[in-house]
């Protein structure tokens, strides 16, 4: 089973790494998505997921299909399966596996909040399958976890500030090993 230490030392080893058309690293947007999710009160299956929505980036295997420039394609899903085998909750796993999912639907139902993506958000979205059609919406909102999908969301975009400072990664270690199934 993939343990706790090896998901923080992937974490650790993305510090190094650019956060897919950002100024800022896959560390930095991962730590400023777990902060902005305590901030705001989430839960701990929550906050997991904010921190490791974008594990799939990290975890895939080299040869994984690759978007141009933009990461891994389906990082989602392989974020998901990964999270599933490591032995986390599948409320966590369902949220990493949803928050792309969640911006599809923001694109189809709120055109505003697709003139705020960042360049690179704009460009995964068009790889992604671009905005949800009315029947995936449909589908969406009957999502128990569409609140906290939404708030992953949010967070997500919100986790892109240079300079940022606040909790740094091993603060969070406590909370991944009580979410973790023995």
């Amino acid at each position: 089973m993939i343990g706790v230490a090896a998901i923080v030392d992937l974490l650790r080893r993305s510090a190094a790494d650019p956060y897919i058309g950002e100024p800022i690293s896959q560390l930095e947007h991962a730590l400023q998505s777990a902060a902005l999710a305590s901030r705001a009160g989430a839960g701990d299956a929550t906050i997991a997921a904010a921190l490791l929505h974008d594990i799939g980036h990290l975890c895939a295997s080299v040869d994984a299909p690759k978007m141009p420039g933009l990461g891994v394609t389906d990082h989602e899903h392989v974020g998901a399966r990964f999270l599933r085998d490591a032995g986390f909750s599948e409320d966590v796993v369902a949220l990493v596996d949803g928050h792309v999912a969640a911006k599809r639907y923001l694109v189809a139902t709120r055109p505003e909040y697709a003139a705020k993506l960042s360049d690179a958000s704009r460009a995964t979205l068009a790889l992604q399958g671009g905005p949800m059609s009315t029947a995936e919406v449909a589908d969406f909102e009957r999502s128990p976890r569409m609140k906290d999908l939404l708030r992953l969301r949010a967070w997500d975009e919100q986790a892109k500030v240079v300079g940022w400072t606040g909790p740094d990664l091993d603060s969070w270690v406590p909370l991944l090993e009580r979410l973790v199934t023995q």
